[in-house]
Formats: structure tokens, C-alpha cells, sequence
């Protein structure tokens, strides 16, 4: 998952709406007057970062500039540069939950390290957004804590996983979350309190803040249980049982439609679509809401597979499925 993405209709690892307040000066601030490949103590990369190299789907083409970031006062340099130099910019984590164009993106790429793990007092973890999900998950587990069990089983960041209110196994995030630190697009620190925040089925009050740069902590309050280890266990089980592990996939292409009964997997497996090939995106034998890419599948393949399934879902079935996958065109200023 990305730290927040870009919806096909409406999520990271986070990945965060690209930012920007022209988009015509962006490569021009750094052609023009950046001529080094540090900036306040920030190296970017220019031009040769593949976006592919950063997915899980291994789809996406360079962009402009690349950075890493591995604590809170490098994210927040580096978003308060590309905010006063009108720089496009989108912030990723684990990269799973995205499709990237294969023109690749027109600005800055940042990836999440922000990676620390802090038990501030039995139950209560502190967390960056930057660190694994499915890692969290295990690790609290085994402590003997539940709420995060599901989270074994989800290749996310926790600022992704939190900016999309993950969830499976009757489990969702959103109800763990005691409080989350933001960064607003000006480069301000924020904290919201559990009471300050909405969640819903892969939605959260993040989604619709207008002036949110990145998440950047998430703490989570649990409760002690015996049974947590047995139950992270045997969510991690079902996925490698049901799910097309080692494979190139984002995840969940679609949300699962709401009042209506009948799973997004299901309503493709009975259209008849396991297994439909578009170049080389395929829709998987194993789950038939995991899409492929075989080895070969450009942006323009996946995205017409999704627009076939939807299409076909909607004329067999009446149900408009709605992608929970977020894709990036190159020139993208905000949510599409």
C-alpha cells in the first residue's frame, strides 16, 4: 500500500495525493536553480528511479526526482521545499494498493522509511508510518495483544494501511487508532485524537483532508488476549491459502460492494473472468480480485483489464464495482 494513492473513482503503503500548487514550474525550479543533487541536506535522485522498482504490481516509469526519507525532519524538509518551489510530489511506502503510468510521474517521488517501533506502556504502541504492517501486526500478536492479528496477513505500511482503514477477519484499523500525527502540506505538524477521526469500509477522515501532506505516527491502543498469536496465525494461513502469494499483484483491485451480499471476488469468478488475459495483466486463477501482472503488463494493460471487469460485473450483475487500487497519472495535481 501506498502512504496514500490516487483512486480511479473517488486508499500506503501511505501514498499521499500528489501536492502542488502550479504545474508548470516544477522542473523548472530544479533545472534552473538546483544544479546539485543535494538540497538542505536532502539527495534527490533525478530521472533514473523506476516507479516499477518501488510497487508490487513492478508497473510505472522514472520520475523526476526521487527521495527517501527516514525520519520526520527529512519528510518535513522535504515536503516544505516542494511546497514553496511548486513541485508535484507524491509520498509512497510499500507500493502495494497503486498502479503507476509507464510514462512515470512529473515530479517528486518520496518513499516512507520512517520506521520506528516505540512501546510506550502495555497495550499502547507508537509507531512511524513508515514501518510494516504485516510486521505490527505479528509483532503485537505475540505479545499477546489483539485487534491487529488481520495485519499479518497485508503487505502495507502502517501509514498506508491507516489512510485506507485496512481491515479483514471482522478487523479494520480504524478501530485500534488512538491517535495519529499528520504533516500538512505547509510543512505543520498535527495530531488528531481518536475522537477526531472517522473511519468506514476502506475509508478514513484522511481521505478527505483538503491541506494533509503525510501521516507520519499512528498509535494504537489494544487489549490483552490469550488467543491473539492462534488467531494472526490463521489469518496468515487463510491468505496463503486463498491468495496468490509470490505473485505480482496490488492487492484487492476492487472494494467489495456494500449491501449487496456478494463478495467483488465472487461477482467476477461467476462473470466468468479468471484467468482473462490483457496483455500481460491477468486476472488470478487463485483470487479473481487479485490482478497479475505475468511479467510483461504495461499501465495501459492493467488499466483496461479493470475497466473490462467492471464493465462486465455491471452488465451480467447490475453492481458497480468501485476500485480500492489508486492510480497515478503522470501529470496528477490531486485526487482523480
Amino acid at each position: 500500500m501506498p502512504s496514500m494513492s490516487i483512486p480511479f473513482s473517488n486508499n500506503p503503503n501511505v501514498l499521499l495525493p500528489p501536492r502542488t500548487t502550479t504545474t508548470t514550474t516544477s522542473l523548472s525550479v530544479f533545472n534552473e536553480k538546483q544544479q546539485t543533487d543535494n538540497w538542505n541536506g536532502l539527495k534527490f535522485i533525478r530521472g533514473k528511479k523506476l516507479l516499477k522498482d518501488l510497487t508490487t504490481w513492478g508497473i510505472g516509469g522514472p520520475c523526476n526526482y526521487f527521495l527517501q526519507v527516514s525520519d520526520q525532519t527529512q519528510l518535513i524538509s522535504a515536503i516544505r521545499y516542494c511546497h514553496e518551489h511548486s513541485i508535484r510530489y507524491i509520498i509512497i511506502g510499500k507500493g502495494s494498493n497503486c498502479l503507476f503510468d509507464d510514462l512515470g510521474f512529473d515530479g517528486c517521488v518520496i518513499l516512507n522509511r520512517i520506521e520506528f517501533f516505540e512501546r510506550k506502556e502495555a497495550g499502547m504502541y507508537r509507531v512511524g508510518s513508515g514501518f510494516r504492517f504485516n510486521r505490527l501486526g505479528i509483532h503485537c500478536s505475540n505479545q499477546g495483544f489483539t485487534g491487529l492479528e488481520f495485519a499479518g496477513a497485508i503487505p502495507a505500511t502502517v501509514g498506508g494501511a491507516t489512510y485506507m482503514n485496512a481491515g479483514a477477519n471482522a478487523q479494520e484499523i480504524g478501530d485500534v487508532i488512538d491517535s495519529v500525527d499528520v504533516v500538512t502540506v505547509q510543512g505543520k505538524l498535527q495530531r488528531l485524537q481518536k475522537n477526531d477521526l472517522n473511519f468506514g469500509y476502506r475509508s478514513s477522515t484522511f481521505q478527505d483532508m483538503k491541506d494533509l501532506a503525510a501521516i507520519v505516527v499512528v498509535t494504537f491502543q489494544l487489549q490483552e488476549s490469550g488467543s491473539a498469536r492462534t488467531k494472526q496465525k490463521e489469518c496468515s494461513e487463510r491468505r496463503r491459502t486463498t491468495q496468490p502469494l509470490g505473485e505480482r499483484t496490488a492487492g484487492s483491485v476492487f472494494r467489495n460492494p456494500l449491501n449487496v451480499g456478494v463478495a467483488a471476488a465472487e461477482l467476477i469468478e461467476k462473470a466468468g473472468l479468471k484467468g482473462f488475459r490483457i496483455g500481460g495483466a491477468v486476472v488470478s486463477n487463485v483470487h479473481a480480485n487479485f490482478f497479475v501482472n505475468v511479467g510483461n503488463s504495461t499501465s495501459r494493460d492493467m488499466l483496461d483489464l479493470i475497466a473490462l471487469v467492471k464493465n462486465k460485473v455491471d452488465q451480467k450483475f447490475g453492481v458497480q464495482l468501485k476500485e480500492e487500487v489508486l492510480y497515478f497519472h503522470p501529470h496528477c495535481t490531486d485526487l482523480d
